[in-house]
């Protein structure tokens, strides 16, 4: 497996496996419409064309055999490392490739200094939550986010690094 930093060609397979993990891990949770209204705002072509030129903004692609499976998207805000999402193929689970991906975020947030690593996931991901609690993060609050038009708990888990 080859893990590294995402760039414009990648932004497909980035959409697809956003896509895809959603409509896995959230069959119940989020209608088709969310989805995709999520799809298409958080993982716009355009957006994430911007996103992967910010100095801030960290994102790096799992790939086995030429072909993306996951993904992590982060980024740096004063002395805090955000971890927005970490996703495999629903396919690849299980494997390591994303605690691979969260060691390479974290190495890379951990190089400017934070003191503090954020990770945030819906709290009805119970694969997300498990994830992050596995990995020694502890949870720390619960707010709401949006997607498409309907609110949804997120939980943040914190790791501190001071």
């Amino acid at each position: 497996m080859e893990i590294y930093v995402a760039h414009p060609d990648d932004i497909d397979a980035i959409r697809e496996i956003a896509r895809i993990s959603w409509e896995t891990d959230y069959p119940d949770i989020l209608s088709r419409e969310n989805v995709e209204s999520a799809v298409n705002d958080w993982y716009g072509r355009e957006q994430l064309g911007e996103e992967l030129s910010y100095p801030w903004t960290y994102m790096y692609v799992a790939a086995e055999n030429d072909e993306i499976v996951g993904f992590a998207h982060a980024v740096l805000a004063e002395n805090e490392g955000n971890i927005l999402r970490i996703y495999v193929h629903p396919d690849e689970r299980r494997r390591g490739i994303g605690q691979a991906l969260f060691d390479r975020i974290r190495h890379e947030l951990i190089r400017h200094d934070i003191e503090r690593l954020n990770a945030m996931v819906l709290a009805d991901n119970a694969l997300g939550n498990e994830f992050y609690a596995d990995l020694g993060l502890e949870r720390s609050e619960r707010a709401e986010t949006v997607i498409g038009d309907e609110r949804f708990e997120e939980n943040t888990y914190v790791l501190e690094l001071t």
